[in-house]
């Protein structure tokens, strides 16, 4: 009598890693191990360090099928952050949605630069963040921060909501607000500091962008016109109408722009006072500032 097969319970961790990392490599994706143990630290709910630590440890096969379909959406060149529903940015984690642009490393250039011009971290400031998206930036700012305010604006009704479901999460609801609007609109200032990552990619570029970014993205969180200049053509005199005097601007912006965008800003009465390079050496962020007052 020939008795039936054994019934799979369970998998290693280390040999469901192993696979998968295959998978990934396979399909061109640059960190491929890594990217599996976030994967499946999310799907086991044990956390990727966990996932390292005990490659000995079995997996339940439901949690193992769980973690091959979102094995499956990653070869298909999903990002991680779509697959996981968040990101994490400036060591805060950030609920990301179709709604929003999936925060970059990059970008954490503009929050460093922007506080680096802060002399005082306890100051009372007014903050506005154009875009604003998931309100990784603002978010980030006021967490260093803890006497100041924000405003996020982004044209996407949807993309406000999450932004504020994460300053709740955070804990910065209360000094935090999101609206919906069209770059500056009706704003008035004075405020202390802008900051935005607006749409900067060259209309003619959207087709040649990584399917993580050209899939997944909003196309109105990328598209910045023909040249990718159009948002800083708007943002330029209206962050020099809203700037107080001694405040700064720091936009983000693509690869070969930043002169370019300093010369819009220059020519609305704002003085550059850097180019900052992200980890890459290219020049992501334009720090300009609106010249103090002077005292006689």
């Amino acid at each position: 009598m020939t008795g039936s097969a054994p019934r799979v319970t369970g998998v290693e961790i280390g040999a469901l890693i192993q696979a998968a990392a295959a998978r990934l490599q396979a399909a061109g994706i640059e960190a491929p191990t890594r990217e599996a143990r976030l994967l499946l630290g999310h799907a086991s709910g044990l956390g990727a360090t966990r996932i390292m630590a005990y490659p000995e440890q079995v997996i339940d096969a439901v949690t193992a099928e769980t973690f091959q379909r979102s094995i499956d959406r990653r070869v298909a060149r999903e990002p991680v952050a779509r697959i996981l529903g968040s990101r994490e940015f400036w060591s805060l984690d950030f609920t990301v949605t179709p709604a929003t642009l999936d925060p970059r490393p990059d970008s954490e250039t503009i929050v460093e630069a922007a506080l680096d011009r802060i002399p005082d971290r306890n100051s009372a400031l007014n903050i506005i963040d154009f875009g604003t998206g998931t309100g990784c930036l603002l978010l980030a700012l006021l967490s260093e921060l803890p006497h100041s305010f924000g405003l996020g604006v982004d044209r996407s009704e949807a993309a406000a909501r999450v932004a504020a479901g994460n300053a709740r999460r955070l804990g910065l609801a209360g000094r935090a607000q999101f609206i919906v609007g069209d770059w500056a609109g009706a704003l008035s200032g004075p405020v202390d500091l802008i900051v935005s990552n607006p749409p900067y990619i060259p209309a003619g570029d959207i087709a040649r962008l990584e399917p993580e970014v050209r899939e997944h993205d909003p196309l109105t969180a990328l598209a910045g016109g023909a040249d990718g200049l159009d948002p800083y053509r708007v943002l330029a005199p209206e962050t020099a109408r809203l700037l107080r005097p001694g405040g700064h601007v720091i936009l983000e912006v693509g690869q070969g722009q930043a002169d370019a965008v300093a010369g819009l800003g220059v020519a609305t009465g704002l003085v550059l006072r850097e180019l900052r390079a992200d980890l890459g050496g290219i020049a992501r962020a334009v720090v300009l500032g609106k010249p103090a007052l002077s005292r006689k």
